[in-house]
């Protein structure tokens, strides 16, 4: 079940227009931590979608293997939207 905040909160991000504004967005709603991880799972799906070895993601992008096993998780089993973005980034 989806809480108002979150609608809120996915409403905004889709009314942002630009890299720019989504920069600037992210860098006041999320901690420094917080863009990093999210960053890492990112890179991460990048290079389970590409074939990559977990040991060899995990010494490239210094994640933990527990991390390398969640993304690979929801990449392959969760509710797309790692696929899409990979699709749609042509990855």
């Amino acid at each position: 079940m989806q809480s108002k905040g979150m609608k809120q909160l996915l409403e905004a991000i889709t009314a942002l227009k630009t890299s720019s504004e989504v920069k600037r967005f992210l860098r006041d709603v999320c901690t420094l931590s917080e863009l990093r991880a999210m960053s890492e799972r990112w890179q991460v799906a990048q290079l389970i979608k590409q074939g990559i070895p977990y040991r060899t993601i995990a010494k490239k992008t210094g994640s933990s293997t527990a991390t390398i096993t969640r993304v690979a998780q929801w990449l392959h089993h969760g509710l797309g939207g790692y696929k899409l973005m990979l699709e749609r980034m042509k990855i």
